[in-house]
């Protein structure tokens, strides 16, 4: 209760695979599973000082990973079967967390942690049609 933020909202992005060799180490295929996560036990919010405004910036955070954990299954639906298959699952989860982080500082520092309304509309124009462009790679409930 000390903190000076009024909501936190902890997310991210968990991320799992497997891959199939013949005998000969040929790598034959590969799945993976890509998850958006809320974390409630890390997530919090201040009753007396959290209003709907600051609760929808808060789910603009999550809004964000489900949109990145979109662009992670596009990209993986774009990856070449090849015996290095796994160094480039990889290098592709690195690459996706590292955009989501900057995208979810971007935010906060450009809607100045929900207190520039505007600037607060304007990202969740952006975050919707983003999202719709990868509604194939949604997360299924």
């Amino acid at each position: 209760m000390n903190d000076s933020a009024v909501a936190i909202s902890a997310s991210g992005i968990t991320f799992g695979f497997s891959i199939r060799r013949t005998d000969k180490k040929e790598v034959v295929s590969f799945s993976s599973e890509v998850y958006a996560y809320f974390y409630p036990d890390q997530s919090w919010f201040k009753i007396e000082q959290a209003d709907d405004h600051i609760l929808g910036q808060e789910q603009l955070h999550f809004d964000f990973t489900e949109l990145y954990a979109c662009k992670f299954r596009y990209r993986i639906c774009l990856l070449k079967l090849t015996n290095d298959v796994r160094v480039e699952l990889n290098k592709i989860h690195t690459y996706i967390n590292v955009k989501l982080s900057q995208m979810q500082n971007k935010y906060d520092n450009e809607t100045d942690y929900s207190r520039n309304f505007e600037a607060q509309s304007k990202w969740r124009i952006y975050v919707d049609a983003e999202l719709n462009k990868y509604l194939k790679y949604k997360s299924v409930d």
